[in-house]
């Protein structure tokens, strides 16, 4: 709750802050502001505690994952600073609507009761919708802002919906209730109650963007600002994963034989459209898109699973997802700002002319891949252990490590762009100090947690 709390009162700070002359010290107080809510955010572990009638509950879940997403922002700061250099008039507030949005972030992973996830949802969808319009000079911005508002609010709708007829089928919006009502009545659901459960799946799907609802992600994410579009990759999916999970586990638990042949349909179709849509993109950016959407396959497949290890799979997966994701939207920024756009051979010869964003591109793109010896592998080899404690899902696994290889392909590509096409006539890519530093810190991360992955799961 502290932590909810200074988020608020470090955005309206910012705000006031951005009435000053210089932009500069904009981005160094967003990143004291962060760094103060990952310390502050830590004292609550061990320590659970209940607010507003038990609907919100910090516990060491809310404390794992509002500590990634803090730290995702982190890292993904950085990365702002062309705003900074251009001296952005809005750039007080773009900070501040991050800062907003964590807390939608933070709720919706502490919630104990529905309606506290949808204000949760809907504080971090609407700072999102103004982010995703911030380039008002941008035809494709101002689509993306108009696409991704109008779809999230049909959307919203019916997942509101769907929490009303939960609240009528069981009198409650707290999960814990309902999850109760229902071992009270031995799993025997009414008609009310599965509609309900199914337009919630249907609700959520969307957030995330697992298909069929994710044709949004594409156009949203290209139309976006490659730095806000890295926020709404892993921070936003991070939130929208872990609030599905909590509501699954502790509200719909019982009714797993009923929400499981929807959920395992959406889990492999997600699987295909993302790796398959991914594989004909010109574009790195929309192939980033649709990768997004085969990585939230790979964490609905922890939540299929529903064991004891779920959970953690999830977590370890959001971290390794979430660092790659920062490094290559980064690297993307720099090499689109700095040579004109977003194809594969915008990379062209990167490796020769600028070594650390090619050696970092090549990093995220191996652990994107699943590939030995980076975040990645160890976070799809959880996902897998997890799913492989019930012998009828082995055919999940190995459609989706069929799909993992067909991942491999597409994320290769700017691999071989990178050290095996000649630059031409494209400039080498100026990065600053302190992005190359950010760089570096997030590649011996990615490889770090490849080589010992135990510094998080035993955390876990």
């Amino acid at each position: 709750m502290t932590s909810i709390i200074l988020l608020s009162v470090f955005g309206i700070t910012n705000l006031f802050v951005g009435f000053s002359k210089s932009k500069k010290i904009l981005l160094p107080l967003a990143l004291l502001f962060l760094a103060v809510i990952f310390g502050v955010n830590l004292l609550s572990w061990n320590n659970t505690q209940s607010y507003f009638n038990n609907m919100l509950t910090i516990d060491n879940y809310a404390v794992a994952f509002t500590g990634i997403m803090t730290l995702t922002t982190l890292l993904l700061l950085p990365f702002s600073q062309r705003y900074v250099e251009e001296n952005d008039s809005n750039l007080a507030e773009y900070y501040s609507l991050l800062l907003f949005s964590l807390v939608g972030a933070i709720m919706m992973v502490s919630y104990e009761n529905m309606i506290m996830l949808f204000v949760g949802i809907e504080i971090l969808s609407i700072a999102m919708y103004v982010l995703a319009g911030s380039d008002k000079r941008s035809l494709r911005s101002n689509e993306a802002a108009l696409k991704y508002f109008l779809m999230g609010a049909f959307f919203t709708g019916i997942l509101l919906f769907g929490m009303v007829l939960i609240y009528g089928a069981t009198g409650t919006f707290n999960i814990t209730e309902i999850g109760a009502a229902q071992v009270a009545t031995d799993g025997v659901m009414s008609t009310m109650f599965t509609l309900g459960l199914l337009m919630l799946v249907i609700g959520i799907s969307f957030k995330i963007s697992a298909a069929p609802f994710h044709f949004w992600t594409p156009d949203v994410y290209e139309g976006t600002p490659t730095f806000f579009a890295a926020f709404m990759s892993t921070v936003v999916k991070t939130a929208g994963v872990a609030a599905f999970y909590k509501l699954m586990a502790a509200a719909f638990a019982a009714s797993y034989p009923t929400w499981f042949p929807t959920l395992i349909a959406i889990t492999v179709l997600t699987l295909v459209v993302g790796n398959i849509g991914a594989v004909v993109q010109g574009s790195v950016k929309r192939m980033l898109a649709y990768s997004s959407i085969s990585h939230a396959g790979y964490l609905l497949m922890s939540l299929i699973a529903f064991n004891e290890q779920s959970d953690a799979a999830i977590l370890f997966y959001s971290v390794a997802y979430a660092t790659a994701t920062v490094a290559a939207f980064g690297v993307l920024q720099m090499v689109a700002g700095q040579r004109g756009g977003e194809t594969y051979e915008r990379f062209n010869g990167l490796g020769k002319t600028n070594p650390l964003l090619a050696f970092a591109m090549t990093v995220s793109m191996l652990s994107l891949a699943g590939i030995p010896l980076t975040a990645g592998f160890f976070a799809k080899f959880f996902v897998f252990t997890a799913v492989a404690q019930d012998p009828g899902m082995m055919w999940l696994i190995v459609v989706a490590v069929i799909l993992a290889a067909v991942g491999i392909y597409y994320y290769l590509r700017v691999v071989i762009a990178m050290y095996m096409q000649p630059a031409g006539n494209y400039e080498t890519v100026r990065v600053n100090s302190f992005a190359a530093f950010m760089l570096i810190f997030i590649t011996v991360l990615t490889i770090l947690l490849g080589v010992a992955p135990a510094l998080v799961s035993n955390i876990i």
